[in-house]
């Protein structure tokens, strides 16, 4: 039997962990409960229309609306069954491609946005993959600073790549490859990184809106 995907493992937590919280816990999604996540996951994958208004502001109220729909009239337990479920037959040769960051990240939106939380262990290959994902381009253009990420044990990322020869300030983010996902999609608040660096450069980038 082939063993489950890095994107199936984190759907099934993810799904165990919604019914075990209910509909109506929080989550680091600014706005966003339990119900609200669950039912943007089945729209991500089941309702292109509304793919769109993800990535374009224009059509993101239409996005929201198809979201809501689906929240407001399908019965909990049903709508985790449809995450649950997976990708359409069409997506799933990408479901690892597509979803491995994604509900790595959404699993820890449940988890850390309750009091009490410690990261929890993953395995060497799930943080391969997610090192494999993390890049410091999307940081950089946040502030004025080469950002470089380092891990134990992996080799550093800069948003230089390594090019920058001048005096320019510099950050750099250390943690594992977990926690810097998490600050790389936003969720700087809820992640184990350390910044060292420019004081107000770092502060600034642990404010900026990043990610997703």
């Amino acid at each position: 039997m082939t063993s489950p995907s890095f994107a199936q493992q984190e759907r099934e937590s993810l799904c165990d962990l919604f019914l075990e919280r209910g509909a109506g816990a929080p989550t680091l999604c600014e706005g966003w409960l339990t119900a609200d996540l669950a039912a943007h996951l089945v729209v991500r994958e089941r309702r292109p229309d509304s793919g769109p208004g993800l990535v374009w502001p224009p059509l993101a109220g239409y996005t929201d609306k198809v979201r809501r729909a689906v929240r407001d009239r399908t019965p909990w337990a049903n709508l985790v069954q449809t995450v649950r479920r997976g990708p359409p037959l069409l997506l799933r040769p990408f479901d690892n491609a597509m979803n491995t960051v994604e509900f790595f990240i959404h699993l820890e939106d449940v988890r850390r946005a309750e009091d009490g939380w410690e990261p929890r262990a993953i395995s060497p290959a799930m943080a391969d993959a997610l090192w494999a994902r993390i890049g410091p381009g999307a940081m950089a253009k946040e502030v004025a600073a080469t950002i470089v990420i380092t891990s134990p044990g992996r080799a550093d990322k800069s948003s230089d790549n390594g090019q920058s020869s001048g005096p320019g300030p510099r950050l750099v983010l250390a943690g594992d490859p977990g926690e810097l996902t998490m600050f790389a999609a936003g969720r700087q608040g809820a992640a184990r990184v350390e910044i060292t660096g420019d004081a107000t450069l770092a502060s600034q980038l642990r404010t900026a809106a990043l990610g997703i």
